[in-house]
């Protein structure tokens, strides 16, 4: 069974608090994050749905995506919505040297020069050796305080949606991955949890 935590716990964020965790506002606003695009068609589904709502977002995209979808890169910026550095092949930073590891985010930022200076690990996992040099070279690293879980199989649409609203509050950095795996949970819950934050007059906005 796959394990992971919809609410991030507060000591993780106090243990790395060279990372964002969190934005500190006392405004109703909530900060969307997607992982892992840009993919056809539900990447574009998730931009109608934010266009729909009046909503901004961050994408955290993979090099290679961008280099196989570039018109659709093209259009999340298009769409007034910010981009981020997810490595060029979503490497596991626990699984690979330093060296490696960066020079593959470097391969990334080729694709979003000038753009942001904005860097996710893919499954949240870095080095402590790859945090810093990524942050020497001016990178700030995006973590989130809410993991919508679309990813897993083992987890319904309903409750996806449902853990997602319960732990998200005014500053929160929310994931959802705009990939094949996740589609099926991620079109059933980003509309009907934009609806329920829009209800309650929060704004959606960029990192």
């Amino acid at each position: 069974m796959a394990f992971f935590l919809h609410k991030i716990p507060w000591i993780i964020t106090k243990i790395y608090p060279e990372y964002l965790w969190k934005v500190n506002t006392d405004k109703k606003v909530i900060y969307l994050t997607f992982d892992d695009g840009p993919i056809p068609e539900i990447t574009e589904f998730v931009l109608d749905t934010l266009k729909k709502h009046e909503a901004k977002a961050t994408f955290f995209c993979i090099g290679d995506n961008i280099r196989k979808h570039p018109h659709i890169f093209e259009n999340i910026l298009a769409g007034g919505h910010q981009v981020g550095n997810h490595t060029f092949n979503h490497l596991n930073g626990w699984k690979i040297e330093t060296n490696a590891y960066v020079e593959n985010a470097i391969h990334c930022s080729y694709l979003i020069p000038h753009i942001s200076s904005l860097f996710r690990p893919p499954y949240g996992r870095i080095k402590n050796s790859q945090a810093k040099v990524l942050q020497s070279l001016g990178h700030e690293i995006i973590m989130w305080d809410v993991l919508s879980g679309d990813f897993s199989p083992e987890i319904s649409p309903e409750k996806c949606l449902r853990k997602t609203i319960q732990s998200t509050e005014s500053g929160s950095i929310v994931v959802f991955h705009d990939s094949i795996k996740a589609s099926k949970n991620m079109m059933y819950a980003l509309p009907k949890f934009l609806a329920y934050f829009s209800e309650r007059n929060f704004k959606f906005e960029t990192l």
